[in-house]
């Protein structure tokens, strides 16, 4: 019974959103500076209710201030996680989920407002960008995020806010496929990959802020995960362009930063499956007008792209 109340919640909230617009991230805001809190919850509380903290990046603003003189924030963090244990099973159905497996926890304050703010994207918004249409699916990673929301609510504060949003880009992700050569070792092929896709990524300013083995986390969680031979998720930033989004104005939008890449090799496949959220998702769930920013952000879709038909990925 609970499962089908789930599930008609998830498919009311989609029609809803379809209908009247759509809650895309969500922030709980705190008076004050909540720094310490944010980082205790983070660091040895938030694993209490399942939840797996992996590449965390504290205080970027401090970054932003060495390397370009100066900063409009008190703080600015990113913190990849994921419930391991309920979402895992999930990816093998709906294996794009990965574009927010993990996603991240976002810690914002900026100078001259008394305020943090805490937040992610809204578990219904990561499902329609990834494309999961999968009723059970939904409902079940939907129902993940009451325990963190509660959480956060208790430790921030309980005032929330939301930014709201009517449409998503007509092709909200970037999909490609990679033929590669097993040969003896598909663990070689692999290294192999991931050392150019690192490598070329880098040589074009890119930082690898991240990386989650899925396969092996759940692996080693005793989690069935056969249909894939391999499943990783890159955390990528460009550090340049983040800076002109978060650091001039739209610290919000980082609740979408780092860009999670997640590839996939199913069981006995010769291709790697790659997928990613466009990067134009932002201005479209953010309502990001600043043109200059808007430019920015189309330039990366279109660079990221290249770079991968470069590695040589086909576009899907």
């Amino acid at each position: 019974m609970l499962n089908k109340l789930l599930m008609g919640a998830a498919a009311l909230s989609l029609a809803a959103s379809m209908a009247f617009g759509a809650q895309g991230v969500k922030f709980y805001v705190g008076d004050g500076d909540k720094e310490k809190e944010y980082m205790s919850m983070v660091n040895e509380k938030i694993n209490s209710i399942g939840f797996v903290l992996s590449d965390p990046h504290e205080r970027i603003n401090d970054a932003y201030k060495t390397k370009y003189g100066g900063t409009n924030l008190d703080n600015l963090g990113f913190f990849s996680v994921m419930k391991d244990a309920d979402v895992g099973p999930l990816l093998l159905k709906e294996p794009a989920l990965g574009g927010f497996s993990p996603f991240n926890l976002h810690v914002y304050k900026k100078q001259g407002e008394n305020k943090t703010y805490v937040g992610h994207v809204t578990p219904e918004t990561m499902l329609d960008i990834t494309g999961v249409k999968d009723a059970d699916v939904r409902a079940k990673f939907i129902a993940t995020f009451p325990a963190l929301d509660a959480m956060i609510e208790k430790e921030i504060g309980s005032k929330v806010q939301y930014t709201e949003y009517s449409a998503l880009p007509a092709k909200p992700m970037m999909t490609f496929e990679l033929p590669i050569e097993r040969g003896a070792s598909l663990e070689t092929a692999i290294a192999d990959f991931q050392g150019k896709f690192e490598e070329t990524f880098e040589g074009n300013q890119y930082i690898i802020a991240g990386y989650k083995d899925i396969k092996a986390s759940m692996t080693d969680a005793n989690i069935e995960f056969g249909r894939f031979d391999a499943y990783w998720v890159y955390s990528l930033c460009h550090f340049k362009f983040s800076e002109g989004i978060f650091n001039q104005g739209r610290p919000d939008a980082g609740a979408f930063a780092p860009c999670s890449m997640y590839m996939y090799i199913e069981k006995g496949s010769n291709k790697i499956m790659i997928g990613m959220p466009r990067l134009a998702t932002w201005t479209a769930v953010m309502g990001i007008k600043d043109q200059k920013m808007v430019d920015s952000i189309n330039a990366l879709d279109v660079e990221i792209t290249k770079i991968m038909k470069e590695l040589g990925a086909k576009e899907l």
